[in-house]
């Protein structure tokens, strides 16, 4: 799986070499899953020539009620846009770095996977895939390869197109990222593009535990839903994740995108309890307050996100609890999707 074709909109009015898409030129094909429509109506696979039927063994074994099976994530097929029925455009996001430091540390490797949506968070299409590695000023740490895979020779010479990162993200409504606070900065470092999208974080915006999830990390929700798939690899990521958040248990109830389109939509209020003295330091983690050190741009302070409309009863609980004080109006933020999880 070595080329990809863009299907974005406007790819016909740029140059023939940006209407290729090349997703990882550098790795062999046997290490990515082949391309299958992805159609829950397609019938299962014929048998091999031995007359092994794999998918006919893995539903045997899953209505025996003692076996659980993980099916390999099958990358669903891109379409142009045009042919799409669903009106909104999403891009998943992922990227891997040399480390979590976003002031000196470098992305390694991109993906970003883009599909169209209706209004009632309903997936529609794939219509754009792109990848890329990108060679750092300096050697990839050990302990990056060994969670990536990733090694200095395989992005040797490599250059994320951010022309072609541009163009597959320019009419997107939405960035999703499973770590947002985390992918948005490294990907505004590659290109301003992302500095004017909304964003929203398949982590924070999604209610994992009262879905059932034992965790909120990619491989778990992967494994839960019944999928697996290569790992700590940036468009293989957006793929999993893609079949994740349109994944339901019940058959009747939302899925976790259409709860996350809702989340990003709400406006939140981030409060800060600043110069609190340190013997209330455990009343304020017990409401839910985290601790700023300052280093990331916001002040030096105490902080919660709230909704809204729960942000009269965080004014209350800081001027009785913590200040003693019934006039005092402490700092509040105001974050929509377009500035929630940027740095500072």
């Amino acid at each position: 799986m070595s080329e990809l074709t863009d299907h974005s909109p406007s790819a016909s009015t740029l140059p023939a070499t940006l209407s290729q898409m090349t997703l990882f030129r550098e790795m062999p094909d046997s290490e990515f899953p082949t391309t299958k429509p992805f159609d829950k109506t397609t019938p299962p696979p014929k048998p091999n020539s031995d007359g092994w039927d794999p998918e006919a063994a893995a539903l045997r074994l899953e209505q025996s009620g003692d076996y659980r099976i993980l099916r390999r994530v099958v990358p669903r097929p891109i379409i142009p846009r045009s042919e799409s029925l669903f009106p909104n455009l999403a891009a998943l996001v992922d990227v891997e770095t040399t480390g979590f430091d976003h002031s000196r540390d470098e992305v390694i490797e991109i993906g970003a996977v883009t599909f169209t949506y209706d209004d009632a968070g309903v997936i529609g299409d794939v219509v754009g895939v792109y990848g890329s590695f990108q060679e750092p000023s300096f050697p990839i740490p050990p302990e990056i390869t060994r969670i990536t895979g990733i090694t200095d020779e395989m992005v040797s010479g490599h250059k994320i197109d951010t022309a072609a990162l541009d163009l597959i993200i320019a009419d997107a409504d939405l960035v999703i990222a499973h770590k947002a606070s985390f992918d948005r900065t490294f990907c505004e470092k590659l290109t301003p593009s992302f500095v004017r999208k909304p964003w929203a974080c398949s982590v924070e915006e999604i209610d994992w535990k009262e879905r059932g999830f034992e965790g909120s990390k990619l491989a778990y929700l992967a494994s839960q839903s019944g999928f697996f798939y290569l790992k700590h690899r940036a468009t293989s990521d957006c793929q999993a994740l893609l079949e994740v958040l349109d994944k339901s248990a019940d058959m009747d109830a939302q899925t976790p995108f259409a709860e996350l389109l809702r989340a990003s939509a709400r406006t939140r209020v981030r409060v800060y309890a600043q110069g609190t003295p340190f013997d209330l330091k455990e009343i304020l983690k017990a409401k839910g307050y985290r601790w700023s050190d300052g280093s990331d741009g916001r002040p030096k302070a105490w902080w919660i996100e709230v909704d809204e409309e729960a942000l009269e009863d965080q004014r209350c609980f800081l001027r009785t609890e913590i200040y003693r004080r019934s006039q005092l109006e402490p700092l509040t933020t105001r974050l929509t999707a377009f500035e929630r999880w940027r740095a500072g």
